[in-house]
């Protein structure tokens, strides 16, 4: 990283102490920043202002809205305008890195009102919308002040090419691989078990499809277990189950980043059964990260993020009766279940922070020469050979 210590500010649109993948994305990002000596710098809604690190400056409260199959927590108005604008002024930033500035929240006010070096990164992956043919007229000037452009995929790529005509270059999101490949293997957790981490209670993550392909799966590994982390009132969930087969569902709740390391690498499957929504699926990074074999649908993030089934067997999405197949199939084989593992945890250190954070300074570096108003988005394919990814 060749780049001087600078002065960045990063602006998350959703709650920062709501779980979210953006959320996450962002407090690495910044703590990984802060290590290499830079200042930084995080405006974000805040619920509760004593519980926030250092770095964290509250916006405000967010508010509740649905959006993308779920709801965003966000903060908008010209009390919250008032409070970035102020925030920019202070920080005497270099950069700026604004998370989803298509969205109405901070980040698109701190877009409106800055100027200089400006970074976006669009993580949201969802079809097209009425809506946003409506408000894309106000968006496109707002996209257009960004210096640089970055898509966590090339299924949010897509969204974002399609909903307002510009392009971004890829850089994904990023982990800490090695976290999760110290990973304990606990005997409560081993044997024939599918794993899942999410929160449940959205259908888009699609446990539903998961409790449906069970009773097939059952009947073919009658030893199998469930294993659900996360989020949410279990009871509602365990009256869908058939009643014989409740016993073979443990819902674990709210688990710490140790224990998560250490359910990746005890599961015999992960299970991603999500329905759409997605953009990159970090939990899947993770996961073959720990070591586990990963089977998931094969909605467009999923299908990328897996190398089109290299590193993780993938589904047809919703397809309960498919997901059954391709358990069983990885059940029976215990040394494909081992090879595709193995796979999927050398692949993983591609999603290492050393790694994402070494192609978003460069992105930095690009975008502080080219603040004149000359963007990246037009020098993509040129950039992406730069970053040595043309073709993927």
């Amino acid at each position: 990283m060749t780049l001087k210590k600078l002065r960045i500010g990063l602006v998350c649109p959703y709650g920062w102490d709501t779980p979210g993948g953006v959320q996450n994305h962002v407090r690495d990002l910044a703590e990984y920043l802060i290590a290499k000596g830079h200042y930084v710098s995080v405006l974000a809604p805040v619920i509760d202002e004593d519980a926030i690190p250092e770095y964290v400056t509250s916006a405000g409260k967010p508010i509740s809205i649905p959006y993308n199959g779920a709801v965003a927590r966000v903060l908008f108005g010209p009390i919250a305008f008032s409070r970035v604008r102020q925030w920019i002024s202070n920080g005497k930033f270099d950069l700026l890195h604004l998370h989803e500035p298509a969205i109405p929240s901070i980040s698109l006010l701190a877009c409106w009102a800055a100027e200089g070096p400006l970074v976006g990164t669009f993580h949201a992956a969802a079809k097209r919308q009425k809506a946003i043919f409506a408000i894309g007229p106000i968006l496109e000037p707002v996209i257009e002040k960004l210096t640089a452009r970055i898509a966590v995929s090339e299924a949010a790529r897509s969204t974002l090419t399609e909903h307002l005509e510009t392009d971004a270059v890829v850089v994904p999101n990023g982990i800490y691989a090695d976290s999760y490949r110290d990973g304990e293997v606990r005997a409560e957790w081993s044997g024939n078990t599918l794993g899942f981490i999410g929160r449940y209670e959205e259908p888009r993550k699609g446990l539903s499809v998961l409790l449906e392909a069970l009773p097939i799966i059952a009947r073919f590994a009658p030893d199998v277990r469930v294993l659900v982390a996360g989020p949410g009132d279990s009871k509602d969930v365990q009256d869908q189950i058939d009643p014989q087969l409740r016993h073979r569902f443990e819902f674990l709740g709210r688990i710490s980043e140790k224990e998560k390391a250490d359910f990746l690498s005890s599961v015999a499957l992960y299970i991603a059964p999500n329905t759409g929504g997605e953009s990159f699926g970090i939990i899947l990074a993770e996961a073959l990260a720990g070591g586990a074999a990963v089977v998931a649908s094969d909605i467009p993030a999923f299908d990328s993020l897996l190398g089109h089934g290299e590193y993780g067997a993938l589904f047809q999405s919703e397809n309960p009766q498919e997901l059954a197949k391709v358990v069983i199939d990885l059940l029976r084989e215990d040394e494909k279940r081992r090879a595709l593992a193995q796979r999927g945890k050398i692949y993983a250190q591609r999603f290492d922070w050393d790694v994402v954070a070494e192609d978003i300074f460069s992105i930095y570096e690009m975008a502080l020469v080219g603040s004149n108003g000359v963007t990246l988005s037009s020098e993509n394919r040129a950039w992406n050979r730069f970053l040595g990814r043309e073709g993927n």
